[in-house]
């Protein structure tokens, strides 16, 4: 199966009316966890490592074993660098081969998140790759960091959605409508009519991020309102973290018996959420 863009999984997602789940996949253990259960179910898939992640997964190291694996696929696999904040990051994922890239710009001032929004998207389409951006600021930290976020005053603004995909070409647009990266502190309270509102203004496929934490209908209220995209890692981490503590407190210390685990729960949490997500079948 040929590796996918964003672009080409977002169209198909928008017409069934399902979306496609993107994992940060930090060692190979991950991408075998998530690329298993999206063979098992045929369904598409985003496998992904944020630029905040690269200090334990350099881009140069995990990269190519992301798009290697991703080719050789049995189902349509896009590789993403996921909160990219540097031109340095973006470059080095385009060169390795990344078919989607993600900038950023959130907590810049709206012009200037203009303004480098559209420099990435024109390196982007030197090689075929696919931009989303973020308008707004979902708060939080990636990766399960405990800050507080998704404050109001930080989301996304409904008049400035159209003018900003119009004025930048992004493939994509990350939205914030409430939801915050890593583990909630509070029951997520999302406002599902700015969602809509937003989805009337652009005609792009709509991203969330913080998706860890929320309900099923959560999930399904944003998928009916143009959600295209969700993305999931805190809870991999919490499984992962979880079956390996199964494994210790039985008294056994294997390293293998944590590699085979960290595996297993990746795979079970991600076959989960394409199951709600739709995409199961899809491919």
């Amino acid at each position: 199966m040929a590796l996918a863009t964003l672009k080409e999984l977002m169209a198909d997602a928008l017409r069934g009316k399902y979306a496609v789940g993107m994992f940060n996949t930090l060692n190979l253990e991950m991408v075998r966890g998530v690329l298993s259960a999206a063979e098992e179910l045929r369904s598409p898939v985003i496998i992904a490592v944020a630029e905040v992640h690269t200090p334990y997964s350099p881009l140069s190291e995990i990269g190519p074993v992301l798009v290697q694996a991703a080719k050789r696929a049995k189902v349509p696999v896009a590789v993403h660098l996921d909160h990219g904040l540097t031109p340095e990051a973006i470059r080095t994922a385009l060169h390795i081969g990344f078919s989607s890239v993600m900038y950023d710009g959130s907590t810049l001032d709206y012009e200037a998140n203009i303004a480098n929004t559209r420099e990435v998207v024109a390196l982007a389409r030197g090689t075929g790759a696919s931009v989303e951006a973020e308008l707004g600021h979902v708060g939080g930290g990636e990766g399960g960091a405990e800050e507080e976020g998704g404050h109001e005053a930080f989301y996304t603004e409904v008049e400035q959605a159209a003018d900003f995909v119009a004025r930048t070409g992004c493939d994509a647009l990350a939205v914030a409508i409430g939801t915050v990266h890593g583990v909630y502190r509070s029951e997520p309270k999302l406002d599902l009519q700015r969602l809509e509102d937003i989805r009337h203004k652009i005609q792009l496929p709509i991203v969330l991020h913080g998706g860890s934490g929320l309900s099923d209908s959560d999930f399904l209220n944003c998928i009916q309102r143009g959600v295209g995209k969700i993305n999931i890692c805190t809870d991999m981490f919490i499984s992962i973290m979880q079956s390996i503590k199964s494994i210790t407190d039985t008294g056994s210390f294997q390293y293998t018996e944590v590699i085979s685990a960290t595996e297993n729960a990746v795979k079970e949490t991600v076959m989960e959420k394409m199951k709600l997500f739709r995409s199961a079948g899809r491919a």
